[in-house]
């Protein structure tokens, strides 16, 4: 399943990942936003259960900002599932 998600809150201006029949996050990208800081979140998530990743990048907050792209990425995957 393809997902796209516009995030609010935070520099990236949109998340695309796909997610397979077992929930495994098969692909993520981004446009905008801190390049190495998405580019290691991608890698990290690639390969891993959707949940849980959720779980643990949901209510991550950059700097005063009441939100990040981790947890935009979460609301993202927990709104497609």
């Amino acid at each position: 399943m393809k997902i796209t998600f516009k995030p609010s809150g935070v520099c990236c201006r949109e998340m695309m990942f796909e997610v397979d029949d077992n929930n495994v996050i098969t692909s993520v990208d981004f446009v905008g936003g801190c390049p190495g800081n998405l580019i290691g979140l991608k890698h990290l998530a690639i390969g891993q259960n959707a949940l849980e990743v959720a779980d643990k990048l949901a209510n991550i907050r950059c700097g005063d900002k009441s939100t990040s792209c981790p947890d935009q990425l979460a609301k993202a995957i927990r709104s497609a599932l």
